[in-house]
């Protein structure tokens, strides 16, 4: 019996190394999915326009996303946590050569929670701009816009899903550390 003991001990003795090793390989992808995911929505953000013309062809409205700061903001902290999520892949290998770095790990976790602050605040503003633009607010005179905007609307309504996605992506990030370090010893 006491056999039995020492040899499930002893056999998931190297089991928590190659976990560790598991979770760093999907650390790594996790953050490379982050960056595709902000990278696609300040990019999505960042080139919307549209034109409409009014009574002739010389006199235009135009929609662009730098027409409201909180857009401008939206794809400033979506290109920083991008950014962010590109150095931080360095230490996201190391993780997974050696699998023992704890105090990278606590750093990271630091790091991370600091950006999916900034990327929930401007997805957040964000899409608080965009249901007005869609839905409009009669009492405080802003007038839906997406009826004669359709494709302004479409794309950055649509920038919001990479931007939410990489919310996602840094809530599991954190999570997942935070295990990795409350295993150690």
């Amino acid at each position: 019996m006491a056999g039995a003991v020492i040899e499930l001990g002893s056999g998931s003795s190297s089991s928590p190394g190659q976990a560790n090793r598991g979770v760093a390989v999907l650390d790594f992808i996790l953050r490379v999915v982050g960056i595709v995911a902000t990278l696609a929505s300040a990019i999505a953000m960042g080139t919307t326009n549209e034109s409409l013309p009014f009574f002739t062809q010389f006199i235009r409205f135009r929609a662009k996303y730098n027409d409201l700061p909180t857009f401008t903001f939206f794809v400033a902290a979506n290109s920083v946590v991008c950014a962010y999520l590109v150095l931080s892949l360095a230490l996201s290998v190391s993780h997974i050569m050696r699998s023992g770095a704890q105090k990278s790990r606590v750093v990271l976790i630091f790091l991370d929670a600091a950006m999916l602050a900034l990327l929930t605040a401007a997805a957040s503003a964000a899409a608080a701009i965009v249901y007005l633009a869609h839905k409009g607010n009669i009492r405080a005179n802003w007038f839906a816009i997406c009826q004669q905007f359709n494709s302004f609307c479409e794309r950055i309504s649509g920038s919001l899903i990479g931007s939410f996605g990489g919310i996602v992506v840094f809530i599991l990030l954190i999570l997942m550390s935070a295990v990795t370090l409350s295993r150690r010893p």
